[in-house]
């Protein structure tokens, strides 16, 4: 009896229109029936982009409403128009997502042509790796230790493939100037070419992420030698390239780009995007980036994948962006965008 009166009070609050009928269900998932675009600032084929494609694979089954994932290139400019088109163009609504160039901090440090967002406003959802460059040289050299590396009276042929702004070759770089390292860069148009350049003996090796060489140090191609401040499993005992100079400007600049191998493989959504949407965002990407089937998708592009929790983004951005004048006018002789 108190059933039906239960029922039939129900009913006539609704015919009553005091509540709806929906009200009586849970509300449906904020994402179902949605599409979620991955704006990419580099073209098609490159590590940004193979990256996004496999998060894009896997990640709808960790979001509530399982909405569709696709992958948008937009490149130019480094990755910057990208940058600007998630923070000026886009609602904050969670539906567009961007990853840029992982040095974007100097860029905006530096004030970058072009630049037109403040890379501390942006809603972090956190990176899907950190990236440690890495200085790794051909095994049939005769070099037995870092000491024979920075005694070498022969210079070593070292090829970048990123150009100026790009965070390896940087780290090479801030090696030659602070570390007297006999060296001499070779640019070429792209990493694979490098690589090839290396397995043709035309370079003795390369400035580059712990994940890209692993592969050839597998192969016993190669073997790297110093690293910076981040560490990766393989690469722990390797010393830290800003602990080998006793010069104060440039540990402190190796510290700064260090950051861009922390900050790795950056996610972003517009400013402004609402707290639940970010949680929901950031904890389908922790939860993902432990996804057995993505990691092995990862392992056969040759990339490593752990989540870095935004937090801790931030904190490498605010520490490059927080530096003195006289220390940003030193960085802009070696770092650039």
């Amino acid at each position: 009896m108190k059933e039906r009166i239960f029922y039939l009070l129900i009913a006539l609050l609704v015919a009553s229109g005091f509540i709806s009928c929906g009200k009586l269900w849970a509300a449906a998932p904020y994402y179902e029936g949605k599409t979620i675009n991955i704006v990419v600032g580099f073209s098609p084929g490159g590590g940004y982009d193979r990256l996004s494609r496999i998060l894009a694979k896997h990640l709808p089954k960790y979001i509530p409403g399982k909405p569709t994932v696709l992958v948008q290139n937009v490149p130019g400019a480094g990755s910057m128009i990208a940058a600007n088109q998630i923070y000026n163009l886009t609602k904050p609504d969670g539906l567009n997502i961007a990853i840029f160039n992982r040095g974007m901090p100097f860029a905006q440090l530096m004030k970058a042509e072009g630049v037109k967002f403040d890379l501390r406003k942006f809603s972090w959802i956190g990176s899907a790796a950190v990236e440690t460059a890495t200085l790794a040289l051909r095994t049939d050299l005769p070099f037995k230790s870092v000491d024979d590396i920075l005694k070498a009276k022969e210079p070593i042929m070292i090829g970048s493939g990123g150009g100026p702004s790009d965070s390896n070759t940087q780290f090479i770089v801030l090696l030659k100037e602070f570390l007297k390292i006999n060296m001499k860069i070779i640019n070429y148009p792209a990493s694979p070419e490098v690589m090839l350049a290396v397995e043709r003996k035309e370079v003795d090796g390369r400035g580059a992420s712990w994940s890209s060489t692993k592969p050839f140090y597998e192969r016993g191609l190669v073997r790297s030698w110093i690293r910076g401040r981040f560490s990766e499993p393989g690469i722990e005992n390797l010393p830290v390239d800003e602990n080998l100079t006793t010069d104060k400007i440039g540990k402190t600049l190796m510290a700064m780009r260090s950051s861009a191998d922390g900050i790795g493989r950056p996610y972003v959504a517009a400013p402004n995007t609402p707290a639940n949407i970010m949680a929901i965002l950031r904890d389908a990407f922790a939860k993902v980036l432990k996804d057995p089937e993505l990691k092995e998708d990862a392992k056969k592009n040759m990339m490593e994948v752990q989540f870095v929790p935004p937090e801790e983004c931030l904190k490498l951005v605010n520490y490059v962006l927080d530096q003195p004048p006289d220390i940003v006018k030193e960085a802009s002789k070696y770092i650039k965008f």
